[in-house]
């Protein structure tokens, strides 16, 4: 019961109820039951709209004798209708090498039983994944379907009180409330990609499921947990819906994600830097480098300029500014704000695709010519012009992975785009031609072992020809 009465405060505060320091002990009776029945009246509108994932693959081997049966393998999770159209937004884990995936839509039909009956499900295809931001796509071949509108994850701040749904450990129709304990929190170093951290419970089967504000709206998509037990323990991480909406925009036009950048390298002032460059603020954003060609050079932007803004939002650090770029569609523009010396510079950007996005390959192939079927393979010859995208390879000739439609098994390492193959069985790969030849003289069920390089490093790859 005190539980109940703190959450019951928290929605006091989050609904704008008079008296910042109300207590639940203040709160009156009448108060509390109100919230409790909106509280159910906004659980029984989002629900409609969110579907549990069932994904059929292969399973791990049957005993080290037996690695040629792979036993069928069943998976749940969840997702979110965010289009009448019939669109899912999931997480990539979630149908990560599924060879068949359904949705259980709810059942709308009035009943007064207390046991529910489950959703029905209905085929689901992959539209696109996005492993960057471990986020996906489905389709279901329905419309006016019920559907959650995105919220603005930018305008969530700490302490706001969230609900999280989906289907925890295959229960269907769970819901658990919490608060936002963190914005922006970033779990690898480098990664621009933040998250949502949120005290509502998420457990195994809430992937993909709507993390939703008090108005409804998906604030984000239930993505992992850190645990330590292997239980809830409150750190459960949402990716935040000002980037879900736009990987899922993206790859509902055209199947793939475009990441920008405006190329410059930044870096968060610290005291001793502003001193060592008699910088003019002693915090915020400095540009170290700018890369020569690239829009920011074209821009005006120089070493040395201190960014204040990004669209008119004040920058506190490099950080808030490479997220805020990561999510922006190349070719939009951004407007910046810089203090050089003592001048303040008002610069409109364009935003560049990510140099090394192994997706650009993808605007250079046609079915016709690219195709390698034996492979599941969208693969390119390596040219001068994909030497100059890909960076620094170990060869000048080889054929380049566009796309590789393969979902590897549990014991493979499979092919990703910008992989560059060299040989297959110990024979030299020139191009997708010679790769075709070599393909074309094997049968189903032989052995396939490619040299390929990846990210600099050689290594062999082995899968079954099919």
């Amino acid at each position: 019961m005190r539980h109940a009465r703190l959450f019951a405060a928290a929605l006091l505060a989050a609904s704008g109820a008079s008296g910042a320091a109300q207590t639940a002990t203040s709160a009156r009776p009448g108060e509390i039951v109100r919230l409790d029945a909106e509280l159910q009246t906004l659980v029984e509108r989002v629900k409609p709209a969110v579907v549990q994932v069932q994904v059929s693959g292969y399973g791990a081997p049957v005993g080290a004798s037996q690695a040629a049966l792979l036993p069928r393998q069943t998976s749940a999770g969840s997702g979110v209708l965010v289009d009448p159209a019939g669109y899912v937004l999931t997480n990539a884990h979630v149908i990560h090498g599924a060879r068949r995936i359904q949705v259980l839509l709810h059942d709308t039909a009035t009943t007064h039983s207390v046991l529910k009956s489950r959703g029905r499900p209905v085929p689901a295809r992959v539209v696109g994944v996005d492993r960057e931001t471990d986020l996906a796509v489905l389709k279901v071949d329905e419309s006016g379907l019920p559907f959650l509108a995105f919220g603005d994850s930018e305008a969530v701040r700490q302490g706001q009180v969230v609900l999280a749904f989906g289907s925890p450990l295959g229960l269907e129709d769970s819901v658990s409330l919490g608060i936002v304990s963190a914005t922006a929190r970033q779990l690898e170093p480098e990664s621009p990609m933040v998250y949502i951290q949120t005290d509502a419970s998420i457990n195994q089967g809430n992937s993909g499921g709507p993390l939703v504000d008090l108005a409804g709206r998906v604030v984000g998509i239930n993505t992992l947990k850190v645990s330590r037990s292997g239980g809830s323990e409150g750190l459960g991480f949402a990716a935040p819906s000002h980037i879900a909406r736009s990987v899922f925009e993206q790859l509902r036009a055209s199947g793939r994600v475009r990441r920008g950048e405006i190329g410059a390298r930044t870096q968060t002032i610290t005291p001793l830097l502003a001193r060592g460059l008699a910088l003019q603020r002693e915090r915020g954003v400095v540009v170290a480098d700018v890369r020569p060609g690239s829009a920011a050079q074209r821009a005006g932007l120089g070493i040395g300029d201190v960014v204040l803004s990004l669209d008119g939002k004040p920058l506190e650090n490099a950080r808030q500014l490479e997220v805020n770029l990561y999510r922006r569609t190349p070719g939009t523009s951004v407007s910046l704000v810089v203090l050089r010396g003592h001048t303040l510079l008002p610069l409109l950007v364009t935003v560049q695709e990510r140099p090394g996005d192994a997706t650009r390959l993808l605007d250079r192939i046609s079915p016709e010519k690219n195709l390698v079927p034996n492979l599941g393979l969208l693969a390119l010859d390596l040219d001068d012009d994909l030497l100059s995208m890909l960076g620094p390879v170990r060869a000048r000739a080889g054929v380049v992975v566009a796309a590789s439609q393969r979902e590897p098994l549990p014991f493979e390492d499979g092919l990703e785009a910008g992989d560059v193959i060299y040989a297959l069985n110990g024979t030299s790969v020139l191009d997708v031609a010679g790769l075709r030849a070599v393909l074309d003289a094997m049968k189903p069920g032989d052995p396939v072992v490619l040299q390929v390089e990846r990210a600099g490093e050689l290594r062999f790859l082995s899968l079954v020809l099919e």
